[in-house]
């Protein structure tokens, strides 16, 4: 049957091939930890308490019908004042657009602002952005980032890719490293973005920025988000951020995201989101709206979940600084933020104790899966080559206890390898 060319060429998720061979297994009776998915238990990590009542009530109110395109005007000033007391950033309510989570978003300003054949720069390993080149025709310009600067790209390996392109796309927390961009080094990409704009014609148009920071209030320790427009307040004309409370309070299921940006961009974006039906559903909005004006129980909110996902974080990172000591191949990065650790396991070209080889990245996954009952995903389901030995590690769909008792087993499955 013919189809689209489109729908030929678009490739599918590595992560759910993961997630086939992982229910195969449970099947089977297999206890597997599953550290793959980038989203929480809400059996661990429920949504805040105020945020579920409000939700009820609002369905109790019969708050059903169509929202606004552009989400409910009590949201949207809500998110003024939760972005203006957070992060110092200030967008009117006609800069702000709500939706069903941040994927629309991401896409909406994809199709916003990226014609076929347009460049998008982004680094790998990142979350998807490939997959929205392919659904916009757009050329992809993918940066490899190294270990040694926490997989964020460097202003030195973006500066020859920007002449000409139309989107840079970053994120921070990056997902899928949970590692963060340090100030200098975000200061010194959003300069190179402000030269490049000062080179182009007015018929020409700007490179612009899109800023994923849906992670922004999930940081540990020391570690703290910054933004480009509070940096340099003069790319407030070219960044559009993609945010929400999806991951902030594991509410990825209840689909309430904000974007905000040049008013002109956002108005595009909402025209888009409206066709494709993509806003939060009304009671949702609602809810969130109340329960963004009260701070007192966003922050203990926050406080409560932050502890919990660095304790659970900092176990697997000690764990497998644990086993590197004790001389096997791997190596983890300080969590900085997010809900992800970055591990490497090294073991290409090894042999399991049935005799196979292990060829490249999934090979390694797999064998964890079925060995030590313990699942992650591989870099190169995030833009990089199969030879990248560097894993995604998600905690928030697991307990504590569960990362305490992966860790020997992981640990004897390695002790297995020659």
């Amino acid at each position: 049957m013919k189809v689209s060319i489109l729908a030929q060429n678009l490739s599918g998720s590595e992560i759910i091939k993961i997630a086939g061979e992982i229910n195969e297994l449970k099947k089977q009776g297999q206890n597997i930890a599953n550290l793959t998915i980038g989203d929480f238990d809400s059996n661990i990590y429920p949504i805040p308490a105020e945020l579920k009542d409000g939700i009820v009530n609002a369905y109790n109110q019969n708050q059903t019908n169509y929202p606004p395109a552009d989400g409910i005007l009590n949201l949207r000033e809500s998110v003024f004042g939760f972005l203006k007391s957070r992060m110092c950033l200030e967008y009117a309510a006609n800069q702000i657009l709500i939706s069903g989570g941040s994927r629309p978003l991401i896409y909406s300003a994809y199709l916003a602002l990226v014609d076929p054949g347009d460049w998008v720069v982004f680094p790998a390993p990142s979350w998807n952005n490939n997959h929205y080149c392919d659904l916009t025709g757009a050329e992809p310009i993918i940066v490899e980032t190294r270990a040694e600067n926490n997989f964020m790209p460097t202003a030195e390996e973006l500066r020859p890719h920007l002449k000409g392109a139309t989107l840079l796309a970053l994120c921070s927390p990056l997902n899928p490293t949970g590692t963060m961009f340090s100030r200098k080094d975000l200061e010194e990409i959003c300069d190179l973005v402000i030269e490049e704009n000062k080179s182009r014609s007015a018929d020409q148009k700007p490179l612009y920025l899109l800023y994923d920071q849906i992670y922004s209030q999930l940081t540990f320790g020391e570690h703290e988000h910054y933004n480009p427009v509070t940096l340099r307040p003069e790319l407030k004309d070219y960044t559009v951020f993609v945010d929400g409370g999806s991951k902030c309070f594991a509410a990825t299921g209840v689909r309430v995201g904000w974007g905000f940006g040049p008013a002109a961009i956002i108005n595009n974006m909402k025209a888009i989101v409206g066709h494709m039906g993509a806003w939060a559903p009304k009671a949702e909005q609602v809810a969130m709206a109340e329960y963004l004006k009260d701070e007192a129980s966003v922050d203990t909110y926050l406080e409560q979940l932050k502890s919990n996902i660095q304790a659970s974080l900092n176990t697997l990172h000690q764990g497998f600084q644990q086993m590197k000591a004790e001389g096997l191949n791997v190596d983890s990065i300080e969590p900085m933020g997010a809900i992800y650790l970055t591990i490497k396991v090294d073991c290409i070209g090894k042999t399991t104790p049935h005799g196979t080889v292990l060829n490249n990245s999934a090979d390694v996954n797999f064998y964890l899966i079925k060995e030590a009952g313990a699942a992650f995903v591989p870099f190169s389901a995030f833009g990089t080559g199969e030879d990248v030995a560097w894993f995604r590690a998600s905690v928030g769909a697991s307990t504590l206890q569960d990362i305490e008792a992966l860790l020997p087993r992981v640990k004897a499955a390695l002790q297995k390898l020659s």
